[in-house]
């Protein structure tokens, strides 16, 4: 895991374009976190990605004409904390079966 943060000025859609540029690439984002920092915004995402994915997202971040900075880190504890609640919390409930079969199965 790594963590992310993303300095940034808060113009409308920076927050979903440095979000996309993750999305984009298929990865889970397990932890964010985004708040004003310093007088410009800050936003704390934590990735499970490899050494090329961190080249492209730092290359698209960059690309972004509000943000300001990227830098990595290891995770920090608090992160680590908050992700391990965030998966002990309840869950929605799984698709309703009707006789064994998914929902979508019986729509088709």
């Amino acid at each position: 895991m790594n963590a992310f943060h993303i300095h940034y000025r808060n113009t409308q859609g920076t927050l979903m374009r440095i979000l996309t540029a993750v999305s984009r690439r298929g990865i889970d984002i397990p932890y964010l976190y985004a708040a004003a920092a310093d007088g410009a915004f800050r936003a704390d995402l934590l990735l499970e990605v490899n050494a090329k994915q961190i080249g492209q997202l730092r290359r698209d971040w960059h690309a972004i004409v509000d943000v300001i900075d990227v830098r990595i880190a290891t995770p920090t504890p608090e992160m680590m904390e908050n992700l391990a609640l965030s998966f002990a919390a309840p869950h929605p409930p799984a698709s309703a079966t009707s006789s064994g079969r998914s929902a979508s199965a019986a729509m088709a």
